[in-house]
């Protein structure tokens, strides 16, 4: 069964900000590249898409409705609604991601 995968607009402006980035920083290819990695990864969510799991982040404040899957170091963290999946951020995993969840999935 395929499930509708929908990027919010706060996910959309984070992969914009990760090829932004990544062009600044190292090459229009290598953001590419990157881009089309991270897009696929999250297209393949129509399939499965509870293989993901729960960020232990947010589990730790007693939220479990978001699941999360990888492309190192970046992670995807989405909730399943239904036939559809809501991507609602793309983040780098060397960054402070507790703070980052609180203030963005409790918020939306």
């Amino acid at each position: 069964m395929k499930y509708k995968v929908n990027l919010t607009f706060s996910a959309e402006e984070d992969i914009f900000e990760i090829y932004r980035y990544v062009y600044l920083n190292d090459s229009e290819k290598k953001a590419e590249q990157l881009y089309t990695k991270l897009h696929e990864k999250c297209l393949a969510l129509k399939q499965f898409p509870q293989r993901g799991h729960v960020p232990s982040e947010l589990s730790l404040i007693g939220i479990d409705e978001f699941l999360e899957i990888t492309y190192k170091p970046y992670r995807i963290i989405y909730q399943v609604i239904e036939k559809e999946v809501f991507i609602h951020c793309i983040l780098d995993g060397r960054r402070d991601i507790q703070k980052l969840l609180r203030e963005r999935l409790v918020r939306e």
